[in-house]
């Protein structure tokens, strides 16, 4: 004899048993559908959720950064003859700072106690102007209380720009901004430039390659080399 829920229901020729199961099975997908982003519901045909939205940047398109030194892509790092540290991106963006860093401590001007100044919070700087770049850990203060125009003498400057040439226009100065701040360097390349990449690569390279890297002799005063910084001096007092 058939139980109550063999019984058929009417002309649909359905027993109550398969009702049940289906309506089961429906309940579940919908309920499963509306946890899952991006997937459509039996009943409305639409997605439950939007993709996730991008991560908010500084200037440079570069990820902000809420901490460094915990669960970060930014930690505190030492420059390699100097005695000092500061907080960056760890990486690539490590690598092509350091080399700024570096180069100005042997041929610009030697750096000291608080001669450096990198990762900032994002409240600390204006997210608006390329300060903000400090909050991604792709820009370092060097001599941060000397941002004003004219804080470095001619020979001084002739230094920076082989410096800033020899980064291939991955870097940008501060000083050649239309708000000024000479203390600011900062990489001028989005994270996803190939640029980037081969800079840091050649870096890396010249730093256990005798005579390359930073600290090696260079005659800045070299024309090939002063054409090079000129042409790109020029370029970024464009931009």
């Amino acid at each position: 004899m058939k139980g109550i829920e063999d019984v058929k229901l009417g002309k649909s020729g359905f027993s109550r048993r398969t009702v049940l199961i289906h309506a089961g099975v429906i309940t579940t997908a919908a309920a499963v559908a509306s946890l899952t982003p991006g997937v459509a519901t039996a009943a409305t045909g639409k997605a439950t959720a939007s993709e996730p939205a991008d991560p908010p940047t500084s200037a440079n398109g570069w990820p902000l950064v809420e901490q460094a030194n915990h669960v970060s892509t930014v930690w505190t790092r030492p420059v390699p003859g100097t005695g000092l540290d500061f907080d960056v991106r760890i990486g690539d963006a490590e690598t092509i700072l350091l080399h700024v860093i570096r180069r100005f401590h042997y041929e610009v001007e030697q750096l000291h106690g608080a001669g450096l100044a990198g990762w900032q919070t994002i409240g600390s700087v204006n997210r608006k102007r390329p300060e903000s770049n400090l909050a991604s850990g792709t820009a370092v203060r060097i001599r941060p209380g000397a941002a004003a125009e004219g804080s470095f003498f001619p020979l001084q400057e002739i230094v920076l720009r082989d410096i800033l040439a020899d980064c291939e226009g991955t870097v940008r100065w501060g000083g050649d901004d239309s708000q000024v701040d000479e203390s600011l360097f900062y990489l001028d390349r989005g994270p996803d430039d190939p640029q980037i990449r081969r800079l840091a690569a050649r870096l890396r390279k010249g730093e256990v390659t005798p005579g390359l890297g930073a600290g090696s002799a260079v005659n800045v005063m070299a024309r090939s080399r002063q054409e090079r910084a000129g042409r790109l001096a020029a370029e970024q007092r464009k931009s």
